[in-house]
């Protein structure tokens, strides 16, 4: 597959990547200042393809990149982050 390319969509509050005429997504919200992600979803067809952890590598360098910090509640970024201890640092103190 080539390079997977993620798109910020603030008005869906998403980061996005449109694959094969659909859209896979990851959802989140602002709070006081943390970005909160909530829920990551790829279209079935499109699975095990990276797509979900090219979402949320490019949500955790969104955030570095706009000095946020990051809460997490969407249970495949949570699992991503346990392969990925470098971005531990953006996570907001207490995190479920």
């Amino acid at each position: 597959m080539d390079t997977i390319e993620v798109i910020n969509n603030p008005e869906r509050e998403q980061f996005q990547v449109n694959i094969d005429g659909e859209t896979a997504s990851l959802e989140y919200r602002f709070s006081d200042g943390v970005l909160v992600l909530m829920h990551t979803e790829v279209p079935e067809k499109s699975g095990g393809k990276g797509i979900a952890s090219a979402l949320a590598a490019y949500a955790f360098s969104y955030a570095r990149e706009k000095g946020l910090r990051v809460k997490v509640y969407c249970p495949f970024v949570q699992a991503w982050l346990k392969r990925h201890p470098e971005v531990a640092d953006l996570l907001t103190p207490g995190r479920d």
